[in-house]
């Protein structure tokens, strides 16, 4: 357990109206007392109460740095679960440093990123998918990540792991009791049991696996690829989703010759947008690189906005592009709605067939709401209210599932085949040990550390 002292400035590095210096560890109170002098002059700092508020002045010898309110937290009812305290000082810059060095002079040391969290998760307050859940909902773009980290940092994947992991080791303690002791517990028909048993978890472990692909959109952001031909309006798709003039639009072909970036969250939604050349067969070297760029972002897409110049009606290079997104999620932009059509969208939705045709402006700012619902009930099933099911965000998370998934379909192999009894305890083992990577009962201290790195100091 740590017993050294640490601090950090916990708020933004920019002139506000507050700014906070957290502190934490064995000798907090020693620290504070030492640069602190509360208003009352007969409160000592060694005597302050767990969970009050009291007004003071922070001092460098002699010297007054700042006018501050400090906030102390005995341990274990912290954030570390050991002492804490913060100072809440003016936010200007300056003083929140000048405040910083006052701590570190006189007793405590800087703390490194995400040790305040790691310091929780080794004290026992938090484990570890709790702990990523903090480092994520600090960096949520959106409604549906915040809700989906919030549910994380309350135990929602904790839970569900710890229950699976419980089943599992039932059954092995179970098996290794009965080969210990054969004579008072038989194995008679254990496989038939533990098949029902390992696939019934497997379901649920496969289950957290696929619900991955949606958290990693909830915390990254659905990739989105506009694609179509040139002149077909795909840069003024982006500018009005964007409400800017991001992309150069002019009605010459070929304007976008490389890709465009930009994030948007559309009621609720994130979208990593992705604005790229116009497809279609050029001489042109610079452009055709861009085609071919624009085609492989297509093939890794989650999403893909295909835009029709509704007033050209289609072609070579239409037919081309509706080969390259089949198998793709995507909505069917049919823009320039505003102009005489040269094809109804009665005929488009029958080209289409299949996918979701909306009839689309960028000229007059139609069709977003329709665009907006569309991607919600494709992505999210049109539940706009986040639901009370486990979304896996974390890539790490992810791959423990695999190998536990993995491990688990080994001992159904073993069953199905006849293998002895006492062989299946290692493949459940190994599951049981995948899984708890996940909570960090089974974590090593190197990977904590890489994990924890990623994390703001202050946090």
């Amino acid at each position: 357990m740590e017993t050294d002292t640490i601090a950090a400035i916990a708020t933004a590095m920019t002139n506000s109206g507050i700014g906070i210096v957290r502190i934490s560890g064995g000798n907090v109170l020693e620290v504070l007392s030492r640069i602190f002098r509360p208003k009352k002059k007969d409160l000592q700092v060694e005597n302050l109460s767990s969970h009050t508020v009291t007004y003071g002045h922070i001092y460098d010898g002699e010297t007054m740095i700042d006018e501050v309110l400090v906030v102390y937290m005995r341990g274990p009812h912290s954030y570390t679960a050991e002492d804490t305290a913060e100072i809440d000082c003016h936010g200007g810059i300056l003083v929140v440093r000048r405040v910083l060095e006052a701590v570190l002079k006189y007793g405590a040391r800087p703390a490194e990123a995400g040790e305040f969290t790691k310091r929780a998760f080794l004290n026992g307050r938090i484990d570890l998918s709790q702990a990523e859940a903090v480092a994520e909902l600090i960096h949520s773009k959106n409604e549906y990540a915040r809700r989906s980290s919030l549910s994380q940092l309350k135990g929602s994947v904790s839970e569900k792991i710890k229950e699976l992991r419980q089943r599992i080791l039932y059954e092995t303690a179970f098996l290794e009791a009965a080969l210990d002791d054969p004579e008072h517990l038989s194995l008679d028909g254990y496989g038939e049991r533990l098949s029902v048993t390992v696939r019934d978890v497997r379901e649920e472990v496969e289950a957290l696996i696929v619900s991955a692909d949606n958290g990693r959109m909830f915390s990254e952001g659905i990739k989105t690829v506009i694609l179509g031909k040139p002149n077909a309006g795909k840069s003024s798709v982006l500018n009005l989703l964007l409400g800017v003039e991001r992309a150069i639009v002019t009605d010459v072909a070929g304007t976008t010759r490389d890709t465009l970036e930009e994030h948007l969250v559309l009621n609720g939604i994130s979208l990593n947008l992705m604005d790229t050349a116009g497809i279609r067969d050029t001489e042109d070297l610079v452009e055709k690189i861009g085609v071919e760029r624009a085609i492989e972002h297509a093939k890794d897409a989650d999403l893909i906005l295909y835009v029709v110049d509704s007033a050209a009606g289609l072609s070579e290079e239409d037919k081309w592009i509706m080969e390259t997104i089949g198998g793709k999620r995507s909505i069917i932009l049919f823009n320039k709605s505003d102009l005489p059509q040269a094809l109804s969208l009665e005929e488009a939705g029958n080209i289409f067939a299949g996918f979701p045709v909306i009839s689309f402006s960028a000229r007059e700012g139609t069709g977003i709401p329709e665009l907006s619902g569309e991607i919600s009930r494709m992505f999210f099933s049109g539940m706009l209210d986040f639901n009370d099911e486990i979304y896996i965000t974390s890539a790490r998370q992810k791959q423990a599932l695999v190998k536990a998934s993995e491990s688990l379909g080994q001992v159904a192999g073993s069953i199905e085949s006849g293998i002895p009894e006492d062989l299946y305890s290692v493949d459940l083992m190994d599951a049981y040990e995948a899984l708890g990577l996940i909570t960090g009962e089974t974590v090593t201290e190197d990977l904590a550390s890489e994990i924890f790195e990623k994390f703001c100091i202050g946090k």
